[in-house]
């Protein structure tokens, strides 16, 4: 019995305070300011008008010259990639990081020594054509990193 006379008495507290709670959300709505009325169909909408200008004898900025960079420059800059002159460790790790998913087979960012082994030894049992478990120089020629031809020119 105490327990519906107080569960009675908090639901009436409850719905005290939220009539309080919603007449003040109320009388701040009142205070606003009333929206502003939408042009109707027949009226258009004034557009700004342009300013004028007359560029007479100014000239815009001398746009950049293209710069010979050396074999070694594009190399660097290949690393250096926010054009600081200067390569940190990050910068210079960052171009190795797809060769180093595909030797992580398991995804966790460690390379074991077994993931490192399996895949050199994949790779060398794919090199050696007679499986005489030697490398020729032929044989080891096929390991060498594919190079993607450089795209002809269509000038």
């Amino acid at each position: 019995m105490d327990r519906m006379i107080l569960g009675a008495v908090l639901a009436l507290m409850l719905a005290g305070v939220g009539m309080f709670w919603w007449q003040g959300r109320a009388q701040v709505e009142e205070a606003a300011p009333p929206p502003e009325p939408e042009p109707t169909a027949t009226e258009e909408p004034a557009e700004p008008e342009l300013p004028e200008s007359d560029p007479g004898d100014l000239r815009g900025p001398t746009p950049p010259e293209a710069t010979q960079l050396s074999r070694e420059q594009r190399r660097f800059f290949r690393y250096d990639r926010n054009r600081d002159l200067s390569i940190t460790r990050s910068e210079m790790l960052s171009t190795r990081t797809s060769a180093f998913k595909k030797l992580d087979k398991d995804g966790n960012n460690l390379l074991t020594f077994e993931e490192w082994a399996v895949s050199t030894a994949t790779k060398f049992d794919g090199a050696d054509a007679n499986r005489d478990r030697k490398l020729t120089q032929a044989e080891f020629a096929t390991t060498a990193p594919k190079r993607k031809p450089k795209p002809a020119c269509r000038c």
